[in-house]
């Protein structure tokens, strides 16, 4: 990661050649899509659609679950904590399954897989199986999910295992940065090609059209399945290989620098052999309370306690306590058996952990906006198009992010994460004022702008705190906060709509301002703890983050 040692002198530019290298380097991101091998392109290509089909399916999957399959809000969002809860956990599970199978038969394999589940779901609102929560309408689109979760298992660690691959240690960066960027491309596509399919499908798939856009989702995928097949073959591979070999050789040849970015993991972590008897027990136990609390089956087992504090209903739910608790003993008990372990760092874990409450407006875009435009603004063409509005934010990504990081590059990191977060938690407050179209594109823009000021920063900041031998480390575990972000987040947001936005409410009796009000107070905890704990954070790291 030479490109972001804090010692390198940056060459200081203006505003305007920082605005011509940003659009210049968007340029190059295209010619360099266009000019890369055979196989980088078997890569690329379909990963611009499987952006496209997965922030579309997230846009609508509440909707549908909510007024096709008949959940409540809250159950609604609880799907929504499987589905990307269970990605990130799969890809941590089956990753290495990649590494085994290899990259065309892992992508393959995936588009089988999530062509199969993909199918599940749309068969789920095709026929008539029964409606509400444990029907077989239900457990036929959860079967689907569940099938698109594990596929992603092998997707993603398959598709940066392609970008390393057929990409030399000059174009890496590039290369990643190519598909992140053509992912939020793919993204914002789908709030048009959704929008279009659901109006035009309305009468044949009733309620609202939206059975047709995952038939339509279907098909897409099994576009990407073809372009891997042709893309991605023995001699497109062997060819990639072969080239990215000449170029590396080339570099070296030219005297430029080229550092090897896998470091090899600290010797002193433990081969001791450990024992993790106990944290699946505990694991077990909390699955178990949790299937017979009040997100689970009905059952007589469990006890539930409705309490009143200040005008608001407080259920107090035995059996989720009880696996809140099992949780926190497995964390305890893990880490207790793993001294060498990056959460025994106290510093590391609050800063990553901190994050959580401002991370929250990302899970927000799926589990809270598709609702709130289509509820708040009935009757609008923002309620009639709200994948569209939906999705505003990985365009603007796209095209922010290379100008703030040129504009910010001297600066430092820990104060970049500072305001960062502050400028995407403030404008939440915007959206406490009521429902407005030009609050709400200010409040995206304004979001935009945070997170293209902090996102690149955490990993940055992880790099270079990790002791010499650990960044992989680091950085893997840096990502469990963001797991437990998309999970905690379903389980609240959908209790909240329920309240303050919800379903087939006129929306001036509904109360979305408290709802944005509430998660605005969540989100700025995150900046107003990084500063206060600012001088605590920077001891014996100065030369490091300022």
């Amino acid at each position: 990661m030479e490109d972001m040692k804090p010692t390198e002198s940056v060459e200081k530019k203006t505003f305007g050649q920082v605005i011509s290298d940003a659009f210049t380097e968007l340029g190059e991101t295209f010619v360099a899509f266009f000019k890369a091998p055979k196989a980088l392109s078997g890569i690329n290509i379909p990963y611009i659609i499987e952006g496209l089909v997965y922030f579309g399916i997230l846009t609508i999957l509440g909707k549908f679950a909510s007024e096709n399959v008949g959940l409540t809000d809250a159950q609604a969002g609880i799907v929504y904590s499987f589905v990307t809860g269970g990605i990130t956990f799969a890809m941590l599970i089956l990753g290495g399954w990649s590494d085994k199978l290899g990259i065309r038969k892992s992508l393959v394999l995936a588009f089988v897989t999530m062509i199969v589940g993909r199918i599940f779901v749309a068969l789920s609102g095709t026929f008539n199986f029964g409606f509400g929560l444990w029907s077989p309408m239900f457990f036929i689109m959860i079967g689907g999910l569940t099938l698109m979760v594990i596929s992603y298992g092998l997707f993603q660690p398959a598709a940066y295992a392609g970008v390393k691959r057929y990409t030399n240690k000059k174009t890496a960066t590039m290369g990643y940065a190519v598909i992140y960027g053509l992912m939020n491309l793919g993204a914002f596509f789908s709030g048009f090609i959704s929008s279009f399919t659901r109006h035009k499908f309305e009468a044949i798939f009733p309620p609202n059209g939206l059975t047709a856009v995952f038939w339509v989702y279907v098909v897409l995928t099994i576009l990407s399945l073809i372009i891997t097949f042709l893309l991605i073959t023995k001699k497109s591979d062997k060819d990639a290989v072969e080239r990215v070999a000449r170029e590396n050789a080339e570099l070296l040849a030219k005297g430029e620098v080229v550092e090897d970015e896998e470091k090899e993991e600290s010797k002193d972590i433990t081969k001791k052999k450990i024992n993790n008897l106990p944290i699946i027990l505990y694991s077990i136990m909390a699955i178990g309370f949790f299937l017979i609390s009040g997100f689970g089956f009905k059952n007589s087992f469990n006890q539930i306690f409705d309490l009143k504090l200040l005008s608001h209903d407080i259920h107090i739910d035995i059996a989720f306590i009880l696996c809140l608790v099992m949780i926190g003993i497995a964390a305890y008990d893990y880490l207790k058996r793993r001294p060498w372990h990056p959460f025994r760092d106290k510093r590391f874990t609050f800063f990553v952990f901190i994050l959580i409450p401002v991370q929250t407006l990302f899970a927000h875009n799926w589990l809270t906006l598709p609702y709130y435009l289509n509820r708040a603004f009935q009757g609008s063409m923002v309620s009639q198009y709200f994948e569209v509005f939906t999705n505003l934010n990985p365009i603007l990504i796209f095209i922010f992010t290379p100008i703030i990081a040129g504009l910010t590059a001297k600066a430092n990191v820990y104060k970049m994460m500072i305001y960062g977060t502050l400028v995407m938690a403030l404008p939440t407050f915007l959206l406490a004022i009521g429902p407005n179209l030009y609050l709400f594109l200010l409040y995206v823009l304004a979001m935009t702008i945070g997170e293209a000021m902090w996102s690149p920063r955490f990993l940055q900041w992880i790099a270079e705190v990790a002791p010499e031998g650990k960044v992989g480390l680091y950085m893997g575990v840096g990502q469990f906060p963001w797991f437990l972000d998309k999970v905690i987040t379903g389980f609240y947001s959908g209790y909240l709509l329920e309240k303050y936005c919800p379903k087939g409410v006129p929306p001036s009796e509904t109360h979305t301002g408290t709802l944005w009000f509430i998660y605005g107070l969540i989100a700025i905890i995150t900046p107003i703890s990084l500063w206060l704990a600012k001088n605590w954070m920077s001891k014996g790291t100065e030369n490091k983050i300022g």
